[in-house]
C-alpha cells in the first residue's frame, strides 16, 4: 500500500510512503499494548475511586474479587494441610509399629513394661534472643520428611536388634542357668571341702541342693538326655547334653522321669530328689561340665532362691 503526502505549497513535490505487512504488524502490536496499558490504568483508577467513594456496586465487585482470591488461597492451604495429614498418618502408623517392636524387644530382653517405660521427654532452656516466627509450610514439610526418614532408620535398627536378641535368647535356652530344684540352701558348694565320708580334704565337682525327698528336679537348660542310669557313686543319675561340649549332671535321685535319647526343654521335670548312691541324706548333686571338665555351676545359675520352671 502507498500513501501520497501532498504539501500545500505547490512548489513542493508529492511524497510517496510505501507500507508493507511489517508496518501493519507493528501497528497492531502497538494498538494491543496501548489497549492493555489503558485497561490496567482504568482498572486501577476505578478500584482506587471505588475504595475512596465506597460506591455499593463497585464495592461488590471488589469484594467478589477478594473472595475469589481468598478462596484460591484457602484451596491452596487446604491442599498443603491434606498432604501433611497424609504424611502424619504415615508417621502415626510407623510409630505404632515401633511401639509394637519395642514391646517385643522388651519381652525378649526380659524387661517389664515398667522397666521399659519412659516417664516423659523433658525439654527446656533459655528463651532465644533471636526473633521467633511461625514455621512455613515448606519448612514443616522438610521437618516431616526428616522425621519420617529417622523413624524408618530407627525401625530398621530395632529390627536388627530384635534378630540379635532372639538369637541370643535361643542360645540362652541351652545354657544351664535355671536352678534345677527348689531349695532354700546349699549343703555343699563347688570346690574343696571336708569329705562327709572320709573327713579328708577333697574336691567337690558340683553343688549340693538340700531338698525334701520327692521334690521335682528340672532341666537347667534344653538339651538331649545322654545318660539315665544307676551309678555306684551318683546313684540314680541323669546327664543332659546341651551342645558345644556343655553337659549337666543330676545325681542321687530317687526316680528318673526321662530316658536316654529324650529331648527336654528348660524347666522340664526329669527326676525327683532322693538319697541314692554315695549320699548322707536327700539332696540333689548338680554338676556342669564343659568338654569333660567340671565348671562352677554358680557361673551359670541365676540368683539362688528363684523357683525352677515346672
Amino acid at each position: 500500500m502507498n500513501i501520497l503526502v501532498v504539501s500545500s505549497d505547490a512548489a513542493k513535490p508529492v511524497r510517496t510512503i510505501a507500507l508493507n505487512w511489517r508496518h501493519a504488524v507493528l501497528a497492531a502490536a502497538a494498538a494491543v499494548a496501548l489497549f492493555i496499558v489503558c485497561s490496567v490504568a482504568l482498572n486501577y483508577v476505578v478500584l482506587k475511586w471505588a475504595a475512596a467513594t465506597e460506591h455499593p456496586w463497585l464495592q461488590k465487585i471488589v469484594l467478589a474479587d477478594q473472595r475469589a482470591e481468598a478462596l484460591r488461597a484457602q484451596e491452596t492451604l487446604q491442599g498443603h494441610l491434606s498432604a501433611m495429614a497424609v504424611r502424619l498418618g504415615e508417621l502415626q502408623a510407623q510409630t505404632e509399629r515401633l511401639d509394637a517392636l519395642s514391646a517385643r524387644l522388651a519381652k525378649t530382653a526380659g524387661l517389664t513394661p515398667k522397666d521399659a517405660s519412659i516417664a516423659g521427654v523433658g525439654q527446656g532452656g533459655a528463651e532465644s534472643p533471636l526473633p521467633a516466627r511461625p514455621f512455613s509450610a515448606a519448612e514443616l514439610g522438610t521437618l516431616i520428611d526428616s522425621l519420617t526418614q529417622k523413624i524408618s532408620l530407627e525401625s530398621d535398627r530395632l529390627n536388627v536388634m530384635e534378630g540379635m536378641l532372639v538369637e541370643d535368647s535361643a542360645n540362652r535356652r541351652f545354657l544351664p542357668s535355671l536352678q534345677p530344684v527348689e531349695a532354700t540352701w546349699r549343703s555343699s558348694d563347688f570346690g574343696y571341702r571336708v569329705d562327709p565320708f572320709t573327713g579328708m580334704r577333697a574336691f567337690h565337682e558340683g553343688i549340693d541342693f538340700s531338698a525334701l525327698p520327692g521334690t521335682p528336679v528340672v532341666a537347667a537348660a534344653a538339651g538331649k538326655v545322654i545318660r539315665a542310669e544307676t551309678h555306684p557313686q551318683y546313684g540314680k543319675l541323669i546327664e543332659i547334653d546341651h551342645g558345644n561340649g556343655l553337659v549337666t549332671r543330676y545325681g542321687h535321685n530317687s526316680e528318673l522321669l526321662v530316658n536316654v535319647g529324650d529331648l527336654v526343654v528348660r524347666g522340664q521335670a526329669i527326676a525327683t530328689v532322693g538319697s541314692t548312691g554315695r549320699s548322707t541324706g536327700p539332696h540333689l548333686h548338680f554338676e556342669v561340665r564343659l568338654n569333660g571338665v567340671a565348671q562352677n555351676p554358680t557361673r551359670f545359675l541365676k540368683t539362688m532362691g528363684e523357683s525352677p520352671i515346672s
